[in-house]
Order: structure tokens, then sequence, then C-alpha cells
């Protein structure tokens, strides 16, 4: 597969909030895989708690929330201008910066120097720059 081969793959809508949404979905798919195949990255995450106390099944559980996330992210990167779908993105991110600034403020379960800084970044980026770019990119 050539560059323009993959470049053709990308989402064709102005702006960069498409490619971030599907920047992101690559990326969960990542974490999707690593948590059916390991513990060892969501260990290190809720590094606060003894290590087992990440089981397989709560590894799982987190590996198809994530894909059902990436799924909603992935089809807002290709219909960026749908009200609903665009909606449904942004509240995947208010729930995952929920979960993850809850496991670091209220449960102590991760800290902000852990893996944990990386997906309330993301979600908190992702959260402003969808709210601010809502009506540029949401149809009325």
């Amino acid at each position: 597969m050539d560059i323009q081969a993959i470049v053709n793959l990308l989402p064709k809508e102005e702006g960069l909030l498409p490619k971030w949404q599907l920047f992101i979905t690559v990326m969960a798919l990542f974490n999707t895989v690593q948590n059916f195949a390991t513990l060892k990255l969501t260990r290190r995450l809720y590094m606060r708690v003894p290590s087992n106390s990440v089981t397989g099944l709560q590894a799982r559980t987190f590996a198809v929330w994530t894909l059902t996330s990436a799924v909603v992210r992935g089809y807002a990167a290709y219909h960026i201008h749908d009200k609903t779908i665009y909606d449904m993105a942004l509240f995947t991110y208010l729930i995952a910066f929920g979960h993850f600034s809850s496991e670091v403020l209220i449960f102590r379960t991760a800290r902000l120097d852990s893996p944990a800084i990386s997906p309330v970044i993301v979600s908190t980026v992702s959260l402003i720059w969808m709210l601010r770019q809502y009506d540029f990119y949401v149809e009325p």
C-alpha cells in the first residue's frame, strides 16, 4: 500500500478534527487489543492498587468499552457533520474524562504522573476542541 492509498482513506471533511477522531480511533484499537492480550499496561495505568486487583475480566471489560468508543469516534471521523454522531463522540470523551478523573481524584487508583495522564489529556483536549468547533461542524 502506497502513501496515496493511505491518504485516500483519511476523512475528506475540512479541518483537523475528523483526522484527530481517526487517530484516536486507531490508538483505541491498539488499546483494545492490548487489553485483550495482556494485563501489563492496564496494571501500569491503575498502579495505586495491588496488581492482582486488575483482573482479566476488568481488562476485557475495559477493552470492550474502548472498542465501543473507537467505533463511535471512527464513525464521527467520517460523519462529522451529523449532529447525533458528533454528540455521541463528544459524550465518549466526557465519559472517559469522568472515568479517569475519578480514578485519579476520587478513587485514587491512578496517578497523574502515570499512564493515566494520556487519557486525561486526550479526553480534555478532545472535549474542548469539539465544544469549540460544534457550530463549525454540526449541521443545523
